[in-house]
């Protein structure tokens, strides 16, 4: 229990110190805030009787948006993003707004960085949206941390280790799984994979799809063929260099970007694909489709995911329950990159 007679001095109380000293989830003191979603009269009054007493000062965002809707929901794009990734968001982003369109909400959008979201911030604080939706996940998630602390509903297009967090993904471990084990079982034994940032949830969970794949089948996974953190064009060259050296039969790519800048130096080496040498993305875009041979890729439909967020998060500011996760499904395209 705590100490109604002991007053806090801080002044940066979260919605995360204030379940810890009650003993209480997160998610229902977001809920007792906000007045949004089932919690009892009883865990109502000690949650508002201690935000009084605490001079929570987050909360008058959380209950202002509960009084006074903006019918406006944030989609929160990051600003980092390559030129190869952007279509990907573009799809996530129509497809946020189709949903909110036939619900009766606008979309608001602004962006943020791995250490920067100054622009989301201002947004809740201006409480100009009802509610966000993410589009990126990253290991140590500055966005969702803060949506958390200040009470606001969101949801995220990605996956997250932590389960208070809605989530709207693919499964991408099993679909990398699948592809590998499909190139594994062909007989291709030689194949090395080109991975980015490994702060971005979605390239661990690929990387591990990949493993995966190997230890199902009994085999082992050559460390030595495998490149992390390929974060540039300079970097994503010298791996293939160093591929090119090891009698590799194909090259996995992470992402779409990677598998651009692998084709194109292959190209500029004269390697010709599949001939002399396979290639496969574990992400599809229009990019790869027009590429001559077309690229064995796993097909994900960004549109669909933001319709499915956005519906979701609508439903969660009208006060529904909501699955802690809910998968799109994804189809792997096999073509003549890998024949």
């Amino acid at each position: 229990m705590y100490d109604i007679n002991k007053r806090s001095t801080s002044k940066n109380i979260t919605i995360g110190d204030i379940a810890k000293e009650l003993n209480l989830s997160k998610t229902t003191i977001s809920r007792a805030i906000s007045g949004k979603g089932r919690v009892s009269a009883e865990t109502r009054r000690k949650v508002h009787e201690y935000i009084k007493l605490h001079n929570y000062r987050p909360n008058v965002i959380a209950r202002g948006l509960a009084q006074s809707k903006t019918y406006n929901i944030g989609v929160i794009l990051p600003a980092d993003a390559n030129l190869v990734e952007i279509p990907f968001f573009q799809s996530c982003l129509m497809g946020v707004c189709e949903s909110a369109a036939g619900l009766d909400y606008d979309v608001v959008v602004t962006t943020v960085t791995d250490d920067d979201i100054t622009l989301l911030k201002r947004l809740i604080n201006n409480q100009k949206v009802d509610g966000v939706v993410l589009t990126r996940s990253m290991v140590n998630d500055l966005s969702a941390k803060y949506l958390k602390e200040v009470g606001i509903p969101f949801v995220l297009i990605g996956s997250s280790e932590d389960e208070e967090i809605i989530q709207i993904d693919s499964d991408h471990t099993t679909g990398c799984c699948e592809l590998t084990n499909i190139l594994l079982k062909s007989g291709t034994e030689r194949i090395a994979l080109l991975v980015g940032n490994q702060n971005i949830v979605v390239n661990r969970s690929r990387y591990e799809g990949f493993r995966k794949a190997f230890q199902d089948l009994g085999q082992y996974t050559d460390s030595d063929l495998v490149f992390l953190d390929l974060n540039n064009i300079v970097l994503i060259q010298q791996a293939v260099n160093a591929i090119l050296d090891k009698n590799v039969e194909c090259i996995i790519c992470a992402d779409d970007f990677i598998c651009s800048r692998v084709l194109a130096h292959l190209e500029e080496k004269q390697i010709k694909v599949p001939d002399m040498m396979k290639v496969a993305s574990f992400y599809n875009s229009s990019l790869l489709e027009t590429h001559n041979p077309p690229i064995t890729a796993i097909k994900i439909n960004g549109k669909e995911l933001g319709i499915t967020a956005g519906k979701k998060l609508i439903g969660i500011i009208s006060g529904e329950e909501s699955s802690h996760k809910s998968l799109v499904n994804y189809e792997i395209v096999l073509k003549k990159s890998t024949s």
